[in-house]
């Protein structure tokens, strides 16, 4: 038995990691669980688990769900905030903690899981584009496997198996190219939040649905993938690849490129990450190439979607720019959400950051959090 906690349970991912714990309940145990609004679908998962540990990082449903919990006489200790997530990230029964949340609020849980010798079945991107450095010597120190979920990285962690990193010549990241590929910088200058929200391949959150569409969630992951195998920029290629089979590939310092393929379902690299080393029966559908029939692949337009550019300059910089990278694109698409601003002020206002914040002093958590708040202050202060 597997005793797991999942911050973000009521999310894209945690949903469909509960998906595969249902299936598997003589395999696996959940210890903890964490939302931000949705009380509901979370009782309902306390309910069905017999979970005892949530956090809930909204204050008004914190103070909600302790009444629910107590008229349907359920028995369960809840915690509220960043330090809810963070009891719920540590708790001593948990093996390994999923951390399913989007944007800077996962980081200081998954820093404190790696402290308290947990593994990591990683899904927040941020937490290693803002504080890579500081979680990779963590985790080394405090002997943590980092297991990657996003399909990308599952996958590059996939093909790495039983290979020299020596050997490796590049990371081959594929990328649908989102609901806008093919078009030019004066077509989404006028596209609306309705049309950026319909990803062709897969089913996401709003926040990471946007990013997909902007290209910059591809370019977190460049980022991620930089910190996770030790790999340099330079040797990180972007392929744009519409039909989402291949995941990720690799090339070796022979020429052979080995590849993941699989459906387009996160159910399989959240069950790779909860089994590593092992593989357990397959849960999602099998692949069938010959209905796939054919796989494609473009070259990305940076010069259209300037996101992808914007990461790759921000990460070879390094120091605070990430974090001013992440900032600013967390803020300016809960404007686009909010349609306070076009498709393309995203990436305008993710550059100005860039071109007009630095910082000098010594990367650290309290800083990077910090850092954190200026830009996004700086953001909504222009806009609102």
């Amino acid at each position: 038995m597997i005793n797991i906690s999942i911050i973000g349970v009521t999310g894209s991912i945690g949903t469909q990691a509960i998906e595969l714990i249902r299936s598997n309940k003589d395999k696996y145990n959940i210890v903890g669980v964490s939302a931000h609004k949705n009380i509901v679908k979370l009782i309902e998962i306390v309910e069905e688990f017999s979970v005892k540990h949530v956090a809930v990082t909204d204050k008004e449903s914190y103070n909600s769900i302790n009444k629910i919990l107590k008229e349907k006489n359920i028995k369960c200790n809840v915690y509220y905030g960043i330090d809810g997530l963070t009891k719920i990230s540590t708790l001593p029964e948990a093996q390994t903690v999923l951390t399913s949340v989007v944007g800077m609020v996962g980081l200081v849980p998954t820093i404190e899981a790696i402290r308290a010798g947990k593994n990591i079945a990683l899904a927040n991107k941020e937490t290693l584009v803002v504080a890579g450095e500081i979680v990779m010597q963590e985790a080394k120190r405090n002997n943590v496997q980092i297991l990657p979920v996003d399909s990308e990285h599952s996958a590059i962690f996939q093909c790495l198996q039983g290979n020299n990193m020596n050997s490796l010549s590049k990371v081959l990241l594929t990328a649908s190219g989102g609901p806008f590929r093919g078009r030019t910088y004066e077509d989404i200058s006028k596209v609306s939040l309705e049309e950026a929200l319909k990803h062709p391949k897969w089913n996401m959150g709003k926040k990471i649905t946007i990013d997909s569409a902007t290209l910059m969630n591809k370019g977190l992951e460049v980022i991620e993938a930089h910190w996770l195998f030790d790999c340099p920029y330079d040797s990180i290629e972007v392929i744009v690849h519409p039909e989402s089979i291949i995941h990720s590939m690799v090339q070796y310092t022979d020429g052979s490129v080995i590849a993941q393929l699989g459906m387009p379902d996160m159910i399989l690299p959240i069950q790779y990450a909860f089994n590593y080393p092992k593989r357990d029966k397959c849960f999602v559908q099998e692949l069938d190439l010959f209905q796939i029939g054919k796989l494609t692949f473009e070259k990305p337009d940076r010069s259209t979607f300037k996101c992808l550019n914007l990461a790759y300059e921000a990460g070879k910089k390094g120091s605070f720019y990430p974090t001013i990278l992440n900032a600013a694109n967390e803020a300016a698409v809960d404007l686009f959400l909010k349609r306070q601003i076009s498709f393309v002020n995203i990436a305008e206002l993710i550059e100005e950051s860039l071109n007009l914040f630095s910082y000098s002093e010594p990367l650290s958590i309290s800083r990077i959090i910090d850092v954190d708040k200026e830009i996004k202050d700086y953001i909504y202060g222009k806009i609102l």
